[in-house]
């Protein structure tokens, strides 16, 4: 990910001629390819991505289970050691929970091509380091691949004999383990960038800025999934 000082230049100018200074503001792109400002963070920037990606990962189970189930009712569960909505009782057909986050994958790498293919232009910048949309999207794809695909040969236990951080389907709690791991190998195949993650980069627009990312979650999934496999 190249450099970005984050100073606008008023005389410099895109592809397109037009000054970059009389150009309009694309706020919410930019609040968007930022990650809600975590982009502007000096420090790196694409390490707050990342963790913006795990938040992602993580936020559909708090959401179903302690703002519509409420508060008391998760209590009830870590106290008492409730499993009333254990393995046994989902049952076989459309896992809703993977449904979403499927949603939330697709939804979130779509409006992040558009909202890097924008910023990209105003900040006259192929990769701007302030854009780490990319490493949202990436981050989330990791876990999504890495825990959401099973492990066919292993018996299931149920996710709700502790109260998991989160869940990517039904079926696949997150533990500090795997967001942990899923952190970790994705930021080093995000910084290594092997084939064809850095070939990517030279895609137009968006596309370069999101699909270097993309690659390396998917490689990132590889191992957390084969930890998972292992025993982990």
């Amino acid at each position: 990910m190249s450099a970005d000082s984050g100073t606008v230049v008023p005389n410099a100018t895109q592809a397109s001629g037009i000054p970059v200074a009389a150009q309009r503001k694309p706020r919410l792109a930019l609040f968007i390819a930022t990650a809600c400002g975590l982009g502007y963070i000096p420090v790196a920037p694409g390490t707050w991505g990342s963790l913006a990606g795990l938040i992602i990962a993580v936020l559909p189970f708090w959401v179903a289970f302690v703002i519509l189930l409420g508060p008391f009712t998760v209590w009830k569960i870590i106290t008492e050691g409730t499993t009333w909505f254990s393995l046994g009782s989902v049952r076989p057909g459309l896992d809703r929970m993977l449904v979403l986050q499927c949603f939330i994958g697709l939804a979130v790498a779509a409006i992040g091509v558009w909202s890097a293919s924008k910023a990209s232009r105003y900040w006259s910048d192929d990769d701007p380091q302030r854009v780490v949309i990319d490493e949202v999207s990436g981050q989330h794809l990791t876990l999504l691949i890495g825990c959401g695909l099973p492990i066919w040969w292993r018996a299931l236990e149920s996710p709700w004999t502790n109260l998991p951080i989160g869940f990517v389907s039904s079926r696949s709690a997150l533990n500090w383990k795997y967001l942990l791991l899923g952190f970790i190998l994705f930021r080093v195949f995000d910084i290594w960038k092997p084939f064809p993650a850095r070939q990517a980069e030279s895609l137009p627009g968006g596309w370069g800025i999101m699909a270097d990312d993309w690659i390396a979650g998917i490689y990132a999934a590889i191992g957390l999934w084969l930890a998972r496999a292992a025993g982990l």
